[in-house]
């Protein structure tokens, strides 16, 4: 729904610049509006990124996706229909085709990142020692220890090579085997 109200307000605004100039005949820049649409468009897609507490990024293709419907909703409201039905079926493609491949590579990649959770500092040395037993070699640790109302929340990012691509899913649930792990997720 958010993504056809941008397009729709787009059109509007690109529609009202036009109305502006041929059936009122006032002496203004048709496009004014709608490069005020490109600009007003970046407000809306900046509040849809965030940066979790787990060090991920959210929200970048919900941004250039709106960004984009807001650039379709120009060129319908400019009556550029070519335009904007080919950029509509590129976006599904992307959307929908290149997502599927994209999790499939990422899936199966010989590298990844997990957030791990446990309960003691000493846990962590025990995950290590498991984690090399299974041909992981570990590049990078993230370790945080933060104070909560229910007590001590311990966690770590992890960056992991595999030296074979080896399925994702597999590794977490050996990970979460692990005693004293609380939870394990993917990034």
């Amino acid at each position: 729904r958010t993504y056809i109200l941008v397009c729709l307000g787009a059109a509007l605004a690109m529609c009202t610049g036009q109305y502006l100039f041929i059936e009122l005949g006032q002496t203004t820049d048709v496009s004014r509006l709608g490069a005020q649409v490109i600009n007003g468009i970046g407000f809306l897609g900046a509040g849809t990124i965030i940066v979790t507490t787990r060090q991920q990024v959210k929200g970048l293709t919900t941004a250039a996706g709106l960004w984009t419907s807001a650039i379709i909703g120009l060129a319908i409201g400019a009556g550029f229909y070519t335009g904007a039905l080919a950029t509509v079926a590129l976006v599904i493609v992307a959307e929908v085709l290149l997502s599927k491949i994209e999790y499939s590579v990422i899936a199966n990649a010989r590298s990844m990142n997990i957030y791990m959770e446990f309960t003691s500092a000493k846990d962590l040395d025990f995950i290590v020692e498991e984690m090399a037993k299974h041909n992981m070699v570990i590049t990078e640790i993230e370790y945080t220890k933060s104070a909560a109302a229910d007590g001590v929340h311990l966690s770590a990012v992890f960056s992991i090579r595999f030296k074979k691509k080896v399925a994702h899913e597999n590794v977490m649930a050996m990970l979460s085997q692990i005693p004293g792990v609380v939870s394990v997720e993917e990034l």
